[in-house]
This record gives C-alpha cells, sequence and structure tokens, in this order.
C-alpha cells in the first residue's frame, strides 16, 4: 500500500477506540450480564490472561454487525467501516480495482483510490497543479493517462499530442521534463527518439537529476536509467555524457575542487567508464582489460587524475557491471 494511502485511510486511534468500546457493548449484551465463570482442571475458577487489543478486531466485528452469525467465505467490504474497506482496495492495481467496482460499486470507484493510481504511475502532470472542474474523475484521468502511454509507445509526438488534446500536460519544457522523470512507462526507444528532437526537454530533464555526493559511475548509472544511452556511438552519445558531465560538477563542487575534476575531465572519465564496461562484460572480448592497464590509458588522457580515484573506477565496473546497462 503506498504512504499516502496509509495515511489516508489508517483509522484514527479514538475512532479505533470507540469500535473496540461499541464491539464490547454489543458482545456484552449478547452474552448476558450473569456469565459463569469457567473452571479449571482444579474445580476452581480459570484465570485468564488478558490480552492487549491494538486494534478492531475485524472477525468478531463483522459478526456483531451480522447479528452474532456465522459466515463462511469472502468477506463482504461493505459490511466493514468505510475507511478500512477503500484501506483493502489499495492493495490492488487498475484492472483489480475495475473487478472490484462491479461488487462494491461505491468503494470500487472512491476517487482516493484512483486519484492514489494515477499519482503513483505518472507522479507529476500538469492537471495536478490546476484547480479541478467540477464532474472532474481521477479514474477517467487514468484510463486517458494510460491510452496515451500506449499512444506514445507507438509514436513519441502523437502521445504527448494526445496528452496536451486532454489538458493533461501542457507544452512546456519544464513542465514535459518533469512528467518524463517521474513516469516508468513510457517506451526508452520512443523516448530516446523524442529527446533527441526536443533538446530543451533533454535540457530540463538533466537538471532534475541530483548527484551530489555520488560516486562517478553510479551517477552514470542513474542518468542512464531515466536517460537510455543509444546502442552506437554517436552524436546523441556525446550529448549526452556533455550535459551529464556539467552536471555532475555542477553537483559536486567540493568533489571538483579536491581532486582537480573539470566537466572535460569528467567527459574523458565517462567514455572510459563505457569502454570499461563494454571490455568487462562482453562475452567477445576474451583478454580482458587489467586494472593497470585502465589506470595507464585513462591517465594518458585526463592528467589531473590520481592513480587511486581512478583504481577506484575500475572496482566499481569490475563489481557492480556496465554503467549504461
Amino acid at each position: 500500500m503506498s504512504v499516502m494511502g496509509q495515511a489516508l485511510w489508517r483509522l484514527p486511534p479514538r475512532q479505533q477506540q470507540q469500535l473496540q468500546e461499541e464491539l464490547a457493548d454489543r458482545l456484552a449484551d449478547r452474552g448476558g450480564g450473569g456469565r459463569r465463570q469457567e473452571q479449571g482442571r482444579d474445580g476452581g475458577p480459570q484465570r485468564r490472561v488478558p490480552q492487549q487489543c491494538h486494534g478492531p478486531d475485524i472477525y468478531h466485528l463483522l459478526r456483531t454487525r451480522m447479528g452474532g452469525r456465522e459466515r463462511h467465505g469472502f468477506i463482504d467490504l461493505e459490511m466493514l467501516p468505510p475507511e478500512l474497506g477503500i484501506t483493502i482496495l489499495s492493495y490492488l492495481n487498475a484492472t483489480d480495482l475495475c473487478l472490484a467496482g462491479c461488487v462494491w460499486q461505491d468503494l470500487g470507484n472512491d476517487e482516493y483510490l484512483w486519484q492514489g493510481l494515477c499519482k503513483s504511475t505518472w507522479g507529476h502532470c500538469s492537471i495536478y497543479n490546476r484547480r479541478l472542474p467540477a464532474g472532474f474523475s481521477y479514474r477517467r484521468l487514468y484510463l486517458q493517462l494510460d491510452e496515451g502511454s500506449l499512444t506514445f509507445n507507438s509514436n513519441s509526438q502523437e502521445g504527448i499530442g494526445y496528452f496536451m488534446s486532454k489538458g493533461i500536460l501542457v507544452d512546456h519544457p519544464t513542465e514535459l521534463a518533469k512528467f518524463i522523470f517521474y513516469t516508468r512507462r513510457l517506451n526508452w526507444k520512443m523516448l530516446r527518439v523524442y529527446l533527441d528532437e526536443r533538446r530543451d526537454v533533454l535540457d530540463e530533464l538533466v537538471t532534475l537529476h541530483n548527484f551530489s555526493n555520488q560516486f562517478l559511475p553510479n551517477a552514470l548509472r542513474d542518468f542512464f536509467r531515466h536517460i537510455h544511452a543509444p546502442e552506437e556511438r554517436g552524436e546523441y552519445l556525446e550529448t549526452l555524457i556533455t550535459k551529464f558531465s556539467h552536471r555532475f560538477c555542477t553537483c559536486n563542487p567540493g568533489l571538483v575542487r579536491d581532486l582537480g575534476l573539470s566537466p572535460d575531465a569528467v567527459y574523458v572519465l565517462c567514455y572510459s567508464l563505457i569502454l570499461l564496461s563494454i571490455d568487462l562484460t562482453s562475452p567477445h572480448v576474451k583478454n580482458k582489460m587489467s586494472k593497470r592497464e585502465f589506470i595507464r590509458n585513462t591517465r594518458q588522457a585526463a592528467h589531473n587524475v590520481s592513480d587511486d580515484f581512478v583504481g577506484h573506477l575500475y572496482d566499481n565496473i569490475y563489481l557492480i557491471g556496465h554503467v549504461a546497462a
């Protein structure tokens, strides 16, 4: 369950106490005032260990609401308090929630559930920050976002055009970059084509990354996790590494000062890491590059970098793997 769902639908302590008191009163009324004490093996009254109750017992609460009748099978969510029923349904994905809505229409169509699904799948949309019109439905918005994502994965320009036609996104580089950054349902190949055409969006997308206090190979992996590297070396890859190098230096001024790094030096190191990743992970390369060879080759291109720092770069690739996988 999402953090938003937990915070939104957890029963408050006062309401839990009220439910427990209501349950205890009804069980006491049903059992009668003259209860006999249960006898133990020695004939004396049996001692009961006090049980600590941290919340309402769902089973007894259901039995109380049904007049004490036993019921077999699945729990009817309509018999539970609305907050508890919505908490249970918040575990479902969109498909299962639609099916649940066929049985429990009021709960399955709850707007807060669909709002949570929208924002957990598409973290940023321009429409989230606008005043919503009367009759707005997050369930309808989810279907539109899903349709737009499928369209984008077939044709990136048509997909973005669909989002704009529905008022979900506005044509601004920052808004488009945030939508891409916080969405995981966009095809990376179509995304690469779109970013290659919209360099203004690419610039804003790079600035959303925070590489502070990150080791260079790990920062490069994080970068390529959001902006996938092209399969072949070319102008687009050079553009990505150049933008990454400047952003990395901006986020780590202390490291740049202590190690004597510059955007040009980081650019060289990034290319060295990519070539080393290919060398160590490719099954077609029989003679793998040694640590000493990597240090020697890298120092020839980046003179100000120490041998120890370059050696740590080699160890990271050797132990963790490719930076652009």
